[in-house]
């Protein structure tokens, strides 16, 4: 299992490989709709703790297989006021090979949610730990860890994201989907000023060796 984010390779093997079979083509809900209630909660302690709690079970869940595990979302930064909801990202070798994984994550007592194109999606019977899926080289898993890092750098763009929050969490939202469908433009807006910073940082000199 690799730890922590994987280094000296983006995954373009992992995403570019055969896979082992024809991926889904359609979404599949298990449980189908479900009401949108949870509201935000303050930054609380216990969640990095929690995350290391299932990033545990799941790496031994699934000791044979090469996978990164990444905590993402809100509870992923400090400060941020969040939905009490722990969302970790799991990049395994081949999607499609569900055997591989998802049988594994079952039996560690996680629940199928969600199967679509390039997506898994398990959680905790409590519905209060989201473990995302993708092939190892998806782009959503690097776009997830923009966001993420730069809401950790940004206090700026923490502050506007988490107003964002509360304004939408004021309507009512039958469905969770909706509700992060609302978010996206201003997710959008944060996430072109990440990649407007890594690239100015990029640019800048290195320290000089004249002399």
């Amino acid at each position: 299992m690799t730890a922590g984010r994987v280094t000296g390779d983006d995954g373009r093997a992992d995403r570019d490989r055969e896979p082992r079979r024809p991926d889904v083509t359609a979404v599949e809900v298990v449980g189908g709709v479900e009401a949108f209630r949870l509201g935000l909660h303050d930054p609380d302690d216990r969640w990095p703790e929690q995350y290391q709690d299932h990033r545990r079970r799941i790496g031994a869940a699934l000791a044979s297989v090469d996978v990164q595990i990444e905590h993402i979302g809100s509870t992923s930064v400090a400060g941020l006021a969040a939905k009490p909801i722990i969302d970790l990202v799991v990049a395994v070798p081949d999607i499609t090979a569900e055997e591989d994984y998802l049988d594994a994550l079952l039996a560690a007592g996680y629940r199928l949610r969600v199967r679509e194109p390039g997506h898994r999606l398990v959680r905790t019977p409590e519905r209060d730990v989201h473990v995302h899926l993708y092939q190892r080289g998806d782009p959503a898993v690097a776009e997830y860890l923009l966001l993420r890092d730069h809401l950790r750098e940004d206090a700026e763009d923490r502050a506007l994201y988490e107003r964002t929050k509360r304004d939408l969490l004021t309507r009512r939202w039958d469905r969770m989907d909706d509700y992060a469908d609302a978010k996206s433009e201003v997710i959008l807006a944060i996430k072109a000023r990440a990649r407007a910073r890594e690239a100015a940082t990029a640019r800048e000199p290195g320290p000089s060796t004249s002399g």
